[in-house]
């Protein structure tokens, strides 16, 4: 196995195996391209002292298949977060580490309900996680979840007219 090539030619067929093991059907030649050059990497890796090449060959180019299958499905499930929901609304100075609200975030900020503006106040003012806000308000993570979910929705809404 002195050139790639004939590597190539020889070990193919268990590309295409990975590809229906992980029922890879979408994007197909992209797939395959992912396989090969996963392939080429073990090729590159391989160390003849210790073991036969064709097992390593399989686990190189069904792990990267798998690493690039949840690449994929991670970019299809991209779901912005509060934090990005609100940067649109608030300017960080980042110098003065402090938070500098505009006037229509002021507005919308000042007709939620005290519990809503201390939750906000916790999660991207003092930058406290879930946990830690469970903590200082003592309630269920869930609760936490649902709040700031609503609360945020809620910003949305005012925001947006």
């Amino acid at each position: 196995m002195t050139n790639f090539e004939e590597v190539l030619e020889q070990y193919e067929p268990m590309i295409y195996a990975c590809l229906r093991k992980l029922r890879i059907y979408k994007n197909h030649e992209s797939f395959i391209q992912v396989g090969r050059i996963g392939l080429w990497k073990a090729w590159l890796r391989f160390d003849e002292t210790k073991g036969d090449f064709t097992p390593f060959a399989f686990r190189s180019i069904y792990g990267s298949l798998l690493d690039e299958l949840k690449k994929e499905t991670k970019d299809d499930r991209l779901v912005p977060a509060e934090d990005q929901i609100l940067e649109l609304m608030v300017n960080k100075h980042s110098r003065t580490n402090c938070i500098e609200w505009s006037e229509k975030v002021k507005e919308a900020l000042s007709q939620l309900k005290l519990h809503e503006q201390q939750l906000i106040h916790l999660l991207f003012v003092e930058g406290y996680s879930l946990d830690e806000v469970v903590v200082h308000l003592g309630v269920s993570k869930s609760c936490v979840k649902k709040r700031r979910e609503r609360t945020l929705d809620k910003l949305k809404e005012m925001m947006t007219n």
